[in-house]
């Protein structure tokens, strides 16, 4: 692992700024798309790496990948989750949280700094906002709005409940949501989430602090669950509840005595479905189990895609195939899920659990470990078409990066799909971020 030397920049000016931004971003007219795979949060605007044998992939394996920081201290920097997009549409500008302070949980009072890095000046951090609703797993879901050049959106704590805001950083234009935001469609209209203040209690570490939830001692209430919000107008409403799900049989055990809740959402390639995780916990127990579910944008058409009781990470594919880490055969690994009402599953890979997207044209897939004996944590790419693996590197997570403020690297994967960004603290400097440069893939000979 090789981590370049950060390159002398020179102060950058708002009228700079301004038009150096407007100039970068302006890239939808006239910019070729290349690739239209799916991709973490949406569609890729990139070229594929070329098909590539047994033969060349084991060459790969040979090789280097140059890993270069691109925040430092003395402030603490992280993006959390991989299912956003980080990077503009050019993979100049990325985003990145900024806090003072590490190993701890967030108070009410913690506010974190928005801001974006500039590749091409140096690493710039260039701050643009705050927020006050995040944690340390999954940020204030902080992303490049999907369809737009220039804005971004997350999550805040308002002064009646959470909200959500979108910044236009070309002309620092802001307008604020009236609930808060988990996915968002790919052509950037609608969002839905599921409820902050219930996370808030049953999972530290991927709820917020701030607001407690008001039906807390409810096990499936009737009023909480995933809302639908028009990204133009505000107009929300709740389009699957907890007790809905809920009373979904579960063929494996009963749950009546359980608590309930939805996490991780993602909206499909063509915004067409979305799917979820429900969760719940029976009582006294310290662990929990899942199923995965997909529904039409207006919650219609719900449907069960995975029961087995233990579904992790995922990504869509495309719009009709998710690819899931789950238990439907032990002891687990990367299964194809079929969305559709005939179930369909087959085995990818299997390997230990991890965050897990693909690259461009998809027969790469790049995904991530938990730490190991050792400490370290290892990102690596899987070829789909000869089932080899590709490391990109290995990276120490220290001991007291643990439970709620475990550090995960989250590799999150560009545009173009030339860089993978990661959270990291084994440089001892605490969590900061730092890029993978993948063109080795599009140099092997």
């Amino acid at each position: 692992m090789t981590v370049t030397d950060k390159r002398w920049w020179m102060p950058l000016t708002r009228r700079k700024f301004v038009s150096t931004v407007t100039g970068i971003l302006a890239w939808g007219k006239g910019h070729p798309l290349l690739w239209g795979q799916a991709g973490s949060a949406g569609v890729y605007h990139g070229e594929a790496p070329p098909p590539l044998t047994e033969d060349q992939v084991r060459h790969l394996q040979q090789r280097r990948f140059l890993v270069r920081k691109i925040t430092s201290p003395p402030a603490f920097h992280w993006f959390s989750y991989y299912d956003k997009w980080q990077f503009d549409p050019k993979d100049r500008f990325v985003l990145g949280m900024q806090v003072t302070f590490d190993l701890r949980a967030p108070q009410s009072s913690d506010e974190i700094r928005i801001g974006m890095i500039d590749l091409h000046e140096g690493e710039r951090w260039i701050e643009l906002d705050k927020s006050s609703a995040w944690c340390w797993q999954q940020g204030c879901m902080l992303q490049w709005l999907p369809g737009t050049e220039n804005q971004i959106l997350w999550n805040d704590r308002g002064r009646d409940g959470y909200v959500s805001h979108i910044l236009d950083v070309r002309t620092g234009q802001k307008r604020t949501l009236p609930l808060p935001i988990y996915a968002v469609s790919p052509d950037g209209r609608w969002a839905v989430t599921p409820d902050f203040r219930r996370l808030g209690d049953v999972r530290p570490g991927y709820g917020y602090v701030g607001i407690p939830d008001p039906f807390a001692h409810q096990l499936a209430p009737a009023e909480s669950g995933i809302w639908w919000m028009d990204l133009h107008t505000g107009d929300h409403r709740l389009i699957v509840s907890l007790a809905e799900v809920a009373g979904i049989p579960f063929p494996h055990g009963e749950f009546s005595h359980a608590k309930h809740w939805f996490n991780h959402l993602l909206v499909d390639p063509e915004g067409s479905r979305f799917v979820f995780l429900h969760r719940w916990r029976q009582p006294g127990a310290r662990g929990w189990l899942t199923r995965m579910l997909t529904a039409n944008p207006d919650g219609s058409e719900l449907r069960v895609v995975d029961d087995n009781g233990v579904t992790s990470h995922f990504i869509w594919r495309d719009e009709s195939h998710l690819l899931a880490w789950s238990r439907w055969q032990l002891p687990g690994g990367f299964f194809l899920f079929r969305d559709a009402p005939e179930r369909h599953v087959e085995l990818v890979y299997a390997d230990q659990d991890g965050h897990c997207s693909y690259l461009p044209g998809g027969q790469w897939i790049v995904c991530d470990t938990y730490p190991d004996a050792q400490r370290l944590q290892h990102v690596y790419l899987y070829h789909v078409p000869t089932g080899q693996k590709v490391q990109l590197g290995s990276f120490l997570s220290p001991p007291q990066f643990t439970g709620e403020w475990r550090c995960d690297t989250h590799p999150r994967v560009s545009r173009t799909g030339r860089w993978v960004c990661i959270d990291s603290p084994h440089e001892k400097e605490g969590r900061q971020m730092f890029l993978i440069d993948l063109s080795p893939l599009w140099e092997v000979i």
